[in-house]
């Protein structure tokens, strides 16, 4: 399909820039796939929008301080080094951890930063040396504490949230725990999973009061969630992988509940992502389970046409045109259909991406 069969029009002044102050507040559209007309509701209204049988999943991720700015340092003659200045200044996005010292990561500017550059943070303390170049772009980077401290804990202290390049202001403090969804307990995202940012405890006990399953998969949101689509069809893209985790009683939790014909209700497309992309591992296996539980690698690309084997229905924050996850929910809802809603948002007045406003899909 060709890209640009996914693309829609939106006003700057609708990309959300703040979060609201309560986190349920936020406006959702919902779909429902069975009617022609797409309703207006709040967040606080989705309990009550239930069957009540519903199993709904979530993802545990949370995000870590990625972003760094640093120094490039120099080697001087005798064999010292000193840090660069103004014109040395490099932004690092880290986004795959392979250990605990070693990371990769987008840069800028990238050509500078060669393999065997060094580039320092904060004063001195923390310090990273390139030693691979990716075939896209990135940089491994093998990072050292100057005082033997834990590299994490460094990067935690010195590391901005990494927020999203349309959101157009620097991090501030408040958006180390409000850019978290109240699930996050498992650190490794350098994206938040947005569409768990409306959910408050106070919901989740509405919810729970339905007699509705809540269970947790872990996927570190990483490059492939938002790397862009470079390629003018669908087909010539190629995702990155994201890291997952789906426990032995999760799958058996979904494994059960489609069994007997209940709804498995995904917040948020990395969800999707881990779901789909362990059932497809299943079905690769000839397996007896749903799902293939524990750790892999999601690289799948969700586009219409896709069977479904686990997802029945999804929350869901509004997505960049021409992005994989536009293409995700088309896959789900329909192209046309999802686009109309799109269109209706903006006249509506929706807020839009990570600190806004969601969509039901049922």
């Amino acid at each position: 399909m060709q890209l640009s069969e996914f693309d829609y029009v939106l006003p700057s002044q609708q990309i959300a820039q703040h979060p609201l102050e309560n986190r349920d507040a936020s406006r959702m559209l919902v779909l429902d796939r069975g009617l022609a007309v797409d309703e207006d509701r709040f967040f606080t209204d989705l309990p009550g929008l239930l069957r009540g049988d519903e199993v709904l999943v979530v993802n545990n991720t949370r995000v870590i301080p990625a972003r760094l700015l640093g120094r490039r340092v120099k080697p001087m003659a005798d064999g010292l080094t000193q840090s660069s200045p103004a014109d040395g200044e490099i932004e690092i996005l880290l986004s795959h951890q392979l250990d605990d010292a070693t990371w990769e990561a987008l840069v800028r500017p990238g050509k500078k930063l060669h393999v065997g550059q060094r580039v320092q943070f904060g004063g001195g303390e923390l310090e990273a040396e390139v030693i691979a170049h990716g075939d896209q772009g990135q940089r491994t980077l093998r990072f050292s504490s100057a005082k033997g401290a834990v590299v994490i804990d460094e990067i935690s202290r010195l590391g901005h949230i990494p927020l999203p390049p349309y959101i157009d202001r620097a991090d501030e403090a408040s958006d180390r725990e409000r850019y978290q969804t109240i699930f996050a307990s498992q650190p490794g995202a350098i994206a938040a999973p947005t569409a768990g940012l409306h959910f408050t405890a106070e919901v989740l006990e509405k919810i729970r009061k339905r007699g509705i399953e809540i269970c947790s998969l872990t996927l570190h949101v990483g490059l492939g969630t938002f790397q862009p689509i470079r390629t003018e069809t669908l087909e010539g893209h190629v995702m990155h992988g994201e890291g997952y985790e789906i426990s032995a009683k999760t799958a058996e939790q979904i494994s059960r509940a489609k069994s007997a014909g209940r709804p498995i209700l995904a917040v948020g497309t990395t969800t999707v992502r881990a779901l789909e992309a362990a059932a497809l591992s299943a079905k690769e296996t000839e397996s007896d389970h749903l799902l293939v539980a524990g750790k892999a690698e999601a690289r799948l690309f969700i586009t219409p046409g896709f069977r479904f084997r686990v997802v029945d229905a999804l929350i869901t924050n509004f997505h960049l045109p021409r992005s994989t996850l536009l293409a995700l929910v088309c896959a789900l809802a329909g192209r046309e259909r999802i686009l109309a809603a799109y269109r209706h948002a903006v006249e509506a007045g929706y807020r839009f991406y990570s600190y806004g406003d969601c969509m039901f899909i049922r």
